[in-house]
């Protein structure tokens, strides 16, 4: 008989949990699994189309962040009717209910950890029920310590599995070429933990430095959230014209090779998905020493890193790489073969695979 994954998600917004799901459920199913994707919530509904031409069935939940109480009966008659063998739980609303209900109705759960920061009812809940999953997977190595340490889950109880799965069919950044206007750009949420406003004050700094590239420059930002206004109003206050709000991009690969570099100036982060893709993109990236990013990124080789919430070393960072248009295609090309490498697709088909044997295999 063909064993059942449901997977539990807050919400089907375009961020990074919720995108790599079509490439999770098809490790999954390759594997021998069937996959059901039961979403909590709609929201803006951005990886909706992903999942669908996935050929992914997906049961979605009306609207309702804080009635968990709802959400767990909806959950509970959803998990019984189509009996699955383990519920997969992906972000704190989502993970929280599974743990509550898995146990409760003998189904086994394993549960992503992606998040760098966690809410303090969140950590303190989750730390509670840790014991309730049969695994926890993180999505990165310093994710997975922090697992350890915040939630006291034993190491031989959390196991990882890279969230990115390197794809050697997308588009290319083009080298920028002189005569051109040089192009960085970033993708994210207009949230305070994408860092955005010390990218405004980085380039105020250097306004303020007089600083003068050789070639124009200007920064998209593909992303949408709830700061998008104040965002907008720190720059026009700060003098900073060099900015483009671009919105949120349904093609982000195709955003991403139409630049000539990237920058990721985070406060926090977990794997970071979209700096990951800029890499594969060929682009060399400008990132902040959180999360995962100081692991991938080589400094000076295959992009700049620099201490998150410094504008000066931001400005430094932006500066160096402004300033010397030549180098960017020779650290875009070796931050691709990095990443190729490091998360090949057959790498990722291995980590899902060595879970699934352990969860579901056997008695």
């Amino acid at each position: 008989m063909t064993i059942r994954i449901a997977y539990v998600i807050n919400s089907l917004e375009g961020g990074g949990a919720a995108l790599p799901v079509p490439e999770l459920a098809r490790v999954m199913r390759d594997w021998g699994a069937e996959v059901r994707v039961f979403a909590l919530m709609r929201r803006n509904g951005h990886a909706l189309a992903a999942l669908e031409a996935a050929g992914l069935d997906v049961v979605i939940r009306d609207e309702g962040a804080h009635d968990h109480l709802a959400a767990l009966r909806w959950l509970d008659r959803e998990m019984q009717a189509w009996k699955p063998a383990l519920i997969w739980t992906s972000l704190s609303r989502a993970t929280l209910l599974g743990l509550i209900l898995g146990p409760w109705r003998r189904i086994a759960v394993v549960s992503w950890q992606h998040n760098a920061f966690l809410k303090p009812m969140n950590r303190r809940l989750l730390r509670l029920l840790s014991g309730r999953a049969k695994i926890w997977v993180a999505d990165s190595q310093s994710v997975a310590a922090l697992t350890v340490q915040r939630l006291g889950v034993p190491e031989d109880r959390v196991m990882t599995w890279p969230i990115f799965c390197a794809d050697l069919s997308a588009p290319v950044a083009r080298p920028w070429q002189p005569g051109e206007v040089l192009h960085l750009g970033s993708l994210g949420r207009l949230h305070r933990a994408k860092g955005y406003d010390v990218l405004i004050a980085a380039l105020a700094h250097l306004n303020a430095q007089g600083f003068a590239p050789p070639v124009p420059f200007r920064i998209s930002i593909a992303g949408e959230g709830g700061e998008g206004p104040a965002l907008m109003a720190a720059a026009r206050a700060a003098g900073v014209q060099s900015i483009t709000w671009a919105g949120y991009s349904a093609t982000p690969k195709a955003f991403l090779a139409g630049l000539h570099g990237y920058v990721q100036p985070s406060r926090v982060e977990g794997f970071c998905i979209a700096a990951h893709e800029a890499m594969q993109a060929a682009l060399p990236v400008i990132v902040s020493a959180v999360g995962e990013l100081p692991q991938t990124v080589q400094d000076g080789i295959t992009g700049l890193v620099v201490p998150p919430e410094d504008p000066v070393a931001l400005a430094g960072a932006l500066a160096r790489l402004l300033g010397d248009p030549q180098q960017m295609h020779a650290m875009g090309a070796a931050a691709r073969a990095q990443v190729l490498d490091t998360f090949s697709e057959a790498r990722f088909n291995a980590a899902g695979r060595a879970i699934l044997d352990r969860v579901l295999s056997g008695p």
